[in-house]
């Protein structure tokens, strides 16, 4: 039995280990990798892990994990906070696609409870595909990103109270509907146990626990607490999952969130992964050889009604045209919570086994199929609303302005505004639309135009002008227009924002001598205020901090003849350690021989 244990878990993570590098390397995705990995080792594929029965109890190990960590993670100030488009968007896009799948049903002649079920279970979409996408598109901070977090949060939270109604109705069809009452009283009343017992007994044993300074106790009580709760639930009628998640609400909310969270954290994507891998060995691809037609359909039409609803969806919260198609293709599949509705509902009896298979089968080739349909947005819808979308550049009459800013973000607005402040003109080209009709509206002549364009510089009057400001966020970008000032306008000075090192030095490279790194000087500020919080006189805050200043410019002008030997600048950098703890350690033999009572 040992040796079967570990054999399994030797196979698990070895199919982790492979498949998920090579989904990520063809462009997948992690998700993916993870579920053809468990294809490949389960019954359907190599068959390395046939026995069904411990696939079921290894996926709801993982699941149990899984919610708890949800349940650590939510904060109730910030749900608070963000209530109206959690429930509103959330709430919308719940309601719109269950109400659409469970028409369908209907109309095919499903039983009403299966049909309710199947839509609930089937409206909900992958946070991990979602969120990921979302990142990788930069999109998190756009009205799309906004909406779809929301909407993901909310079905977070949604499908808790999904899992939980399921058992009711299963009790409720086997042993009528006083059983069933009965059962929801149970609930209840273990539900307010738990409530009152997180708050008088569990923060008072965290509380001893964490006197004996010992953190793995930490780790070991909150497994504790999630397998206790678990088995609790399970013995009034309901999943576990409804109990793991009360689990981490109630660690939530004590003191010692942030401590577990810090212990759980590195867990989170390997158990992730790991229930993904059992979702992978539990799919039962003989449905698909056997009514291909069937399963094909109706993943295409599942994918069709959501992607509809979505986009409908999209055009109400005001998201815009070209990011639409892209939300509604990110949020279309079936997601993780999915698989514990369909496995609730098959436990409950509301679902037989063929049908929870069935069930599951599509939402997995949802998730398949939701990387080729990111594919096909990317390459051929996109490029068309980019089209129709893209907006001329301004035609800019000759300016004179002394001084010309190439980008307006948040580094090239705090220079304009205090040039516009001392009356300098300024002439700013930016490539945000958005960016520059609200800047317009406060009375800055923006343009809307690619800055490395020579006939746009020219416009801008960069043969008079007396300073450039390079201030673009990206990189390359930056770089090309240094290049082409210096080709075509050799005599104008720039002044040039420096993402990073790296980008330092590559700026060096073209020429450019008045240099800023964007966060160093802030830094340095607050490094002062800290010294001065810890006790230093402002006097030798200041100094420290200037001391600091002009050994590591020295140290960035003396590393740069040799930054592309990694080996010489390697040796160099641990050299110029060396030499400023020395510096300060001349400098704390000082400051104990002579008080300095200057500025302090």
């Amino acid at each position: 039995m040992e040796h079967n244990l570990l054999l399994n878990a030797l196979i698990y993570l070895v199919a982790a280990v492979l498949a998920v590098p090579i989904a990520k390397r063809l462009g997948l995705g992690a998700v993916l990798g993870y579920l053809l990995g468990g294809i490949a080792i389960g019954p359907w594929g190599l068959g390395l892990i046939k026995q069904v029965e411990d696939i079921l109890h290894f996926s709801e190990f993982g699941v149990v994990l899984l919610l708890f960590l949800i349940g650590l993670e939510l904060d109730p100030k910030r749900l608070w906070s963000l209530r109206r488009s959690i429930f509103g968007w959330g709430g919308a896009q719940v309601g719109a696609c269950t109400a659409a799948l469970l028409t369908l049903g209907l109309a095919l002649g499903i039983d009403w409870k299966i049909a309710l079920i199947a839509a609930l279970g089937l409206s909900l979409s992958s946070t991990a595909i979602a969120l990921a996408t979302l990142g990788e598109h930069n999109m998190m901070a756009t009205p799309a990103g906004s909406a779809g977090f929301s909407i993901l949060l909310f079905q977070d939270i949604a499908a808790i109270p999904m899992i939980a109604a399921i058992p009711l109705l299963g009790v409720a069809a086997a042993h009528g509907s006083d059983q069933g009452w009965l059962g929801a009283i149970k609930v209840v009343s273990v539900i307010a146990a738990l409530i009152a017992g997180g708050r008088y007994l569990v923060r008072p044993a965290l509380r001893v626990i964490a006197k004996t300074e010992m953190r793995e106790l930490f780790t070991a009580s909150a497994l504790l607490l999630v397998i206790a709760i678990g088995l609790l639930m399970q013995w009034v009628g309901m999943s576990m999952a409804l109990g793991t998640f009360l689990a981490g609400v109630l660690l939530a909310e004590s003191e010692y969130r942030h401590a577990l969270e810090t212990d759980l954290e590195p867990f989170k994507g390997l158990l992730l992964g790991l229930f993904f891998i059992a979702v992978g060995m539990s799919v039962d691809f003989g449905i698909l050889l056997a009514q291909p037609l069937v399963v094909l359909s109706l993943v295409a039409a599942f994918l069709a009604i959501k992607i509809v609803v979505l986009y409908a969806l999209g055009k109400r919260f005001e998201i815009k045209r070209e990011q639409r198609w892209l939300f509604a293709v990110l949020l279309s599949q079936g997601g993780e919570f999915a698989f514990v509705v369909f496995g609730a509902a098959a436990t409950a009896q509301v679902f037989t086994p063929a049908i929870a298979s069935l069930l599951v089968l599509v939402v997995a080739l949802s998730m398949v199929a939701t990387p080729l349909l990111l594919v096909l947005h990317d390459r051929l819808i996109a490029p068309r609303l980019h089209n129709l979308n893209q907006r001329e550049d301004d035609t800019i009459e000759a300016q004179n302005n002394p001084i010309i800013i190439a980008g307006f973000g948040r580094f090239g607005q705090i220079i304009g505004r205090l040039l516009y402040a001392n009356r300098i003109g300024v002439t700013v080209l930016d490539h945000d639309p958005d960016q520059i009709d609200l800047l317009r509206k406060f009375g800055f002549k923006v343009f809307y135009g690619d800055a490395t364009r020579i006939d746009l510089l020219h416009a801008a009057g960069a043969q008079n002008a007396r300073a450039l400001v390079v201030a673009i966020d990206d990189v390359e970008d930056s770089l090309r227009l240094v290049e082409a000032v210096k080709r075509d306008f050799p005599n104008l000075p720039i002044l040039a924002r420096a993402r990073n090192v790296s980008h330092y030095y590559d700026l060096m490279d073209r020429g450019v001598t008045v240099l800023e790194r964007e966060t160093f000087e802030s830094a340095l500020l607050l490094g002062r205020q800290v010294l001065h919080q810890l006790g230093f006189g402002a006097y030798q805050a200041r100094q420290a901090a200037m001391k600091f200043r002009a050994h590591n410019l020295k140290s960035l002008l003396a590393v740069y003849p040799f930054y592309k030997d990694q080996q010489q600048v390697v040796s160099m950098a641990k050299q110029a350690r060396n030499e400023l703890e020395e510096m300060f350690a001349r400098d704390a033999e000082a400051i104990g021989a002579v008080h300095h009572r200057g500025w302090d």
